[in-house]
């Protein structure tokens, strides 16, 4: 497999496929922050992108494209959260993923995209919700939207899935790769905290509550060893207390 790209998801995907899959190309990089608004690098993403696809066209290669759940897609009104239901994107940022997913889908190539929710994981970017929310709790002070919720998947998650749906031919085709159960933001501090033994001042945002639910039958039909993973309501302590002491390492080296 072919993985353009040296960030934080191409990192994770490397070690598992190796030379398996050689007529298949993963688009991991490009903007990855929800937040967003950087057109700059928005433009290089496309340019990115358009380059992989004329390549996998002539090559007749499959392009993998990672795209977004975040609630820049699904969060508006009218968005059921389903991959072929409308789709009414409220940021820049998911009106950019859905213009690439239109690109791969109108280039000739063979493609397959993945809508990927919140991951969390080692190596994360700082920017990024949990390393953010660490770093807010570690300063003293962290900002919280208080009806606001999340949707996270550990990223060790992502790799078998999408191993499973390339050897099964999947192809031509857009999933959701999410856990499909939101966790309130106020809770996700919450653990961060208990587990740090601190409690930081909490500065609320001023916005209206947010909770998206991405629609993940899809993806449980075509890959039914996804339904296998908990993502009861222990998963958050799961996640937290494998990666925070990493979040925790990555503040301190971005702080100081």
């Amino acid at each position: 497999m072919e993985i353009v790209g040296r960030g934080f998801l191409a990192r994770h995907l490397a070690p598992h496929f190796g030379a398996r899959y050689p007529d298949v190309t993963v688009i991991a990089a490009g903007v990855s922050t929800a937040a967003s608004t950087d057109f700059a690098a928005f433009d290089r993403e496309a340019e990115l992108v358009a380059d992989v696809l004329r390549r996998c066209r002539k090559q007749r290669r499959t392009a993998v494209f990672l795209s977004t759940a975040s609630s820049g897609v699904y969060g508006a009104e009218g968005s059921p959260g389903t991959e072929d239901g409308p789709v009414f994107p409220r940021t820049v940022y998911g009106r950019h993923k859905l213009a690439l997913e239109r690109v791969c889908a109108l280039s000739g190539a063979p493609y397959l995209i993945l809508r990927l929710t919140h991951l969390v994981g080692a190596g994360q970017q700082p920017d990024q919700l949990l390393p953010a929310l660490t770093r807010g709790v570690l300063s003293g002070a962290v900002a919280v939207q208080p009806g606001a919720y999340r949707d996270l998947l550990d990223v060790r998650h992502v790799a078998p899935t999408l191993d499973v749906l390339l050897r099964r031919g999947i192809r031509n085709d857009v999933l959701n790769i999410a856990s499909g159960r939101p966790i309130a933001v106020p809770d996700i501090v919450d653990g961060i905290e208990s587990r740090m033994d601190v409690r930081a001042e909490r500065r609320t945002v001023p916005r209206p509550p947010e909770r998206t639910v991405v629609d993940t039958a899809k993806l449980r039909r075509l890959v039914p060893e996804f339904a296998a993973h908990d993502f009861g309501t222990g998963y958050l302590d799961d996640l937290l207390d494998r990666y925070l002491s990493a979040f925790v390492q990555d503040a301190v080296v971005f702080s100081g």
